[in-house]
């Protein structure tokens, strides 16, 4: 009889476990290049690309840890409030400030809407009604106006912008000696007040500063109204951005005629 010998074979450890430890390391990768790439303060767009990225391989190695997937959101960089960085930001916020002044000074005065701030395209529009300022007919700053103008240059007195004062009336016409018609009225009344904010505060640069005078032609309210002509009537102080704040676009050039 022939003896049957069995070969002994060597036994190996089970391996399996590999596989998913392959796994965790990588996911501990993508973890360390998230925490790498929020640290560098990516843009809108790199951190949704980022996020894509890492969506679609969170989801294929969902089977590792069922119900443990890590929510993108959480690794999204959090935006704080932070101090504006460029100067087209920083005029922004210098603008803004002075608006908020001007509003918390006429909510603490009796002045009510007299007096009017907004920001537009080319800058900070100041609005005065002239029934704050002057008597009907006249240019000479009355007593009430006098507060106001000191107020208004204290806080204009740190911009480093351009100011145009400018002068505006209803169509009510006046022909008189000193004021033949509604522009020299409207352009006396802006300079006026602009040289009553120069000569009471010191810290106001004049070369910044112009004068306009637009009569009734630039009415902001109909003039069949007492209501209109008297937003009509008002001296406005507007403080030129030095950085636009939407760029213009490109006019596009007609090619009619030109092969």
């Amino acid at each position: 009889m022939s003896k049957k010998h069995h070969e002994e074979h060597e036994e190996h450890p089970d391996e399996t476990w590999l596989v998913p430890y392959s796994d965790v390391l990588t996911l501990l990768l993508a973890l360390f290049i998230v925490l790498f790439a929020v640290s560098s303060k990516p843009t809108p767009a790199e951190v949704a690309a980022l996020s894509e990225s890492f969506r679609q391989a969170f989801n294929e190695y969902s089977g590792i840890f069922p119900g443990a997937i890590l929510p993108i959101e959480s690794v999204k960089p959090t935006l704080k409030d932070s101090k504006p960085s460029g100067p087209q930001e920083k005029e922004e916020a210098e603008l803004e400030t002075i608006r908020e002044s001007i509003g918390a000074f006429t909510a603490a005065s009796s002045i009510g809407s007299g007096i009017e701030a907004e920001m537009t395209d080319e800058g900070l529009l100041i609005i005065i009604k002239d029934n704050l300022l002057f008597q009907s007919g006249s240019a000479e700053l009355m007593q009430s106006a006098l507060g106001i103008a000191r107020t208004l240059g204290t806080m204009l007195s740190t911009m480093r912008q351009k100011v145009i004062v400018s002068g505006h009336t209803d169509n009510g016409r006046i022909r008189t000696a000193e004021f033949p018609t509604n522009w020299e009225l409207s352009s006396r009344r802006a300079s006026n007040f602009m040289r009553y904010m120069l000569d009471h505060e010191p810290f106001l640069r004049p070369e910044r500063f112009s004068v306009a005078g637009y009569g009734e032609y630039r009415p902001v309210a109909s003039n069949l109204t007492e209501y209109g002509r008297q937003q009509n009537r008002r001296v406005e102080i507007l403080v030129l951005r030095n950085y636009p704040n939407k760029i213009q676009p490109t006019p596009e050039v007609s090619t009619d005629g030109f092969e």
